[in-house]
């Protein structure tokens, strides 16, 4: 066997040995935390815990051996109501923005994620928005609880694309969240997050740690006054704002490495 498939053979092994260690380290914060929380949430309502949200969310992205930052837009007030349209990297996505902002931020779920343990019990009682699959009765429940949400003065974090990334880069969205802020008439705060996909991506349950997780919260769009044939156009507003963020993260990365 020759030396570079001897090297890559044990670059692997050294990444799912640390990454497993990482794994144990964020579990041993993570399920404590959400337990605790999901007994509080059954008490107390949740955006009165969101300092212990925050505190959650905060160890548990240091936990991946990860620094962190965030960079948000002047425009954005700390007390305003806003639809969060953030790119789809991995499993840490909603922990990696949750603390850019001071905002409530409520969650959309698929309804079978509820299943999970200790994670699903904790989403549930916080009152994270279920998604049902593949019937328009589904979507009337979403935008019902969606416009509840905000109602009660809470934001809300989509991931438009549906999917997590493949190839770090951002997809194509999906139209229905949109609809629905059109409806609301809350401006949208279009999110890049970088760094992420090195940390961990679709297919793996790897970690890699010792990557800067940025988290851009750009300037917010409006939607009040809407029609319905400006979506089309909104939606790729959204979507080039967030892509100009991680296609310029790819290419300063691509130059270094020159």
């Amino acid at each position: 066997m020759s030396e570079k498939p001897l090297e890559r053979i044990h670059e692997s092994l050294s990444s799912q040995v640390i990454g497993a260690g990482l794994w144990a380290l964020g579990l041993s914060w993570g399920l404590p935390m959400m337990s605790g929380l999901n007994l509080l949430q059954k008490r107390f309502p949740a955006d009165r815990l969101d300092r212990l949200n925050r505190l959650y969310t905060r160890v548990q992205i240091a936990l991946t051996g990860s620094r962190w930052r965030s960079v948000v837009h002047p425009d954005i007030d700390p007390k305003g109501v806003y639809l969060f349209a953030q790119n789809h990297t991995n499993h840490f996505d909603h922990v990696a923005l949750y603390p850019a902002t001071p905002h409530f931020k409520q969650g959309i779920e698929l309804e079978e994620h509820f299943r999970y343990p200790v994670y699903g019990p904790f989403m549930k009682s916080r009152g994270t928005i279920a998604v049902r699959r593949g019937s328009r009765s589904a979507f009337e429940e979403m935008r019902r609880a969606m416009v509840a949400e905000v109602a009660r003065g809470h934001s809300l974090l989509v991931f438009p694309e549906g999917t997590r990334t493949l190839d770090g880069r951002v997809g194509p969205f999906r139209r229905g969240v949109f609809h629905i802020a059109r409806e609301l008439g809350v401006p949208i705060v279009p999110v890049a997050v970088t760094g992420s996909f090195e940390m961990m991506r679709k297919g793996s349950w790897v970690i890699h740690p010792g990557h800067t997780i940025t988290v851009y919260c750009e300037k917010p769009i409006p939607t009040a006054g809407m029609s319905k044939a400006e979506i089309p156009a909104l939606m790729e507003q959204v979507r080039s704002v967030i892509a100009a963020r991680v296609d310029a993260y790819f290419e300063r990365k691509s130059a270094l490495a020159r």
